[in-house]
């Protein structure tokens, strides 16, 4: 690993939007805690991001860190010898741009770390299921590699503990497309890099190109180097078809097995089954040792064990694993159940797609509680599911819900109201629920307006669903 003292110390660092999920907390910290002197410019005030500034003025670094807050000045990008961007801020933006035109160079925190540090990084993409997969991998590696690290768009930077891994340590990355296009410029790649699936998502951001959100989700595989795997959806027609773009090793997963592409796992029947280049079958476990609800998740369980096998696991870690794992935080996360209604908590489905998986997941009659913030999604396909799969369905107050509303009246769903507050939507939805029933928040849709962001989303819905009664033991 090479010495981020010797390159970074004494160096000027701007750190161009700090944010609120950790990434360039991180990125300020690392930076300082070399020795650098760092600079972070966001155009939120202060009042907006105080968690991430008490929790930088708590540290005592070898040079203060300096703010500019609630506007970007040229004279901070011709101070800076280095530029690093959140993962928030396009490459389109004029002060990138104006970074270029001053010859600075413009990093991200993962181009960063893969550029320091060249033991065996695991990445995992997609648009749904990239942070249950990416925490089983690390569940399944952990048991063969204590010392495995789980980080990347987890609210976990991998670039502030980089100093704390050692040689050879396992790394396991979720990163999201907006990471990714910063490996694009240094033609960086992870040792292996999964894609779970593809279906619309950010495509405010894209200009509503599908191909744009597929080139930057690609970043993930695209520059690797000889033995190095990409690790792709068998049965995601156009994540398969990026094979042909692979520069070095295809591994597969997917439930089913498609004849031809191997090695990987594939669920076939009541098995997980590992398939050798050379077509030979092992039997890894019974998909009954999956503990996460919903046929998604087994998909999710094969590309974790596919990507955990090729780093090395061994087979017993891999087993142990895939039947330790709980589920992770806000991602169709069981609460409680109350008055004989369960409460599940998916504020990260930001999508129709995956707001549809939750509900083919999820048994009973549901109450399912949605809307928010417009992603340039359309919401057609959701509603047919939710007219067959909900009992009813309340809305959030945002700027997407009224497509939404208007395509789930079109579908025949039962829409009982809008809420602009929150509290008052969830005790609609319990109140709505029939008895063994569930109210699933999973909003199909950004968060901001009535939140900071999903996880503030997830946290409050805890939060007010912990305050309606006592919680009890989840169903068997």
């Amino acid at each position: 690993m090479s010495d981020p003292l010797s390159l970074y110390s004494g160096k000027h660092v701007l750190v161009m939007g700090l944010g609120v999920h950790g990434g360039g907390l991180g990125v300020a910290r690392f930076m300082a805690r070399q020795g650098a002197y760092v600079r972070v410019t966001d155009l939120r005030t202060a009042d907006k991001m105080q968690d991430s500034l008490d929790a930088l003025e708590s540290e005592h670094f070898p040079h203060p860190i300096t703010y500019t807050l609630g506007e970007h000045r040229e004279e901070d990008f011709r101070w800076a010898d280095l530029i690093v961007k959140n993962q928030a801020v396009p490459f389109s933006s004029p002060w990138v741009r104006l970074a270029r035109e001053l010859g600075k160079p413009v990093e991200m925190e993962f181009s960063i770390f893969l550029r320091l540090y060249d033991g065996p990084v695991l990445a995992v993409t997609g648009t749904k299921g990239k942070s249950t997969t990416a925490t089983w991998t690390w569940e399944m590696v952990r048991h063969w590699r204590p010392d495995a690290l789980l980080a990347g768009n987890l609210r976990v930077s991998a670039l502030e503990a980089l100093p704390r891994i050692a040689p050879g340590t396992p790394v396991v990355l979720e990163l999201s497309s907006y990471q990714l296009e910063g490996l694009e410029e240094p033609r960086l790649a992870p040792r292996i890099g999964a894609v779970t699936n593809l279906s619309p998502d950010h495509m405010d951001r894209y200009k509503g190109s599908m191909e744009e959100y597929g080139a930057a989700k690609k970043l993930v595989f695209l520059h690797q180097r000889p033995g190095d795997w990409a690790v792709l959806n068998a049965y995601d027609p156009t994540v398969s078809a990026w094979a042909s773009e692979a520069p070095v090793g295809v591994a597969w997963f997917g439930i089913g097995f498609s004849p031809g592409r191997q090695p990987g796992v594939f669920v076939t029947e009541d098995d997980f089954l590992w398939i050798d280049a050379s077509g030979e079958q092992t039997l890894i476990a019974p998909t009954s040792d999956v503990q996460v609800p919903g046929p998604h998740n087994l998909a999710n369980a094969a590309c974790a064990a596919t990507i955990a096998i090729l780093a090395g696991a061994p087979l017993s870690a891999v087993q142990a694993g895939l039947k330790s794992f709980q589920g992770v935080a806000d991602r169709l996360e069981y609460l409680t159940t109350l008055d004989g209604v369960r409460f599940y908590n998916d504020t990260t489905s930001t999508t129709p797609t995956s707001t549809i998986a939750a509900l083919n997941a999820v048994e009973g009659p549901i109450v399912l509680i949605a809307g928010g913030a417009d992603k340039g999604l359309d919401f057609a396909a959701l509603s047919s599911v939710a007219a067959e799969r909900t009992y009813a369905v309340a809305l959030l107050e945002g700027s997407a819900t009224e497509l939404m509303a208007r395509q789930l009246r079109e579908a025949g769903a039962n829409v009982i109201g809008r809420y602009d507050d929150f509290e008052a939507a969830i005790r609609a939805a319990w109140r709505a629920a029939p008895d063994g029933g569930s109210v699933l928040l999973s909003p199909g849709t950004a968060s901001f307006g009535m939140f900071n962001n999903e996880f503030h989303r997830g946290e409050l819905f805890r939060a007010i669903v912990a305050s309606l009664a006592p919680v009890e033991n989840p169903p068997s």
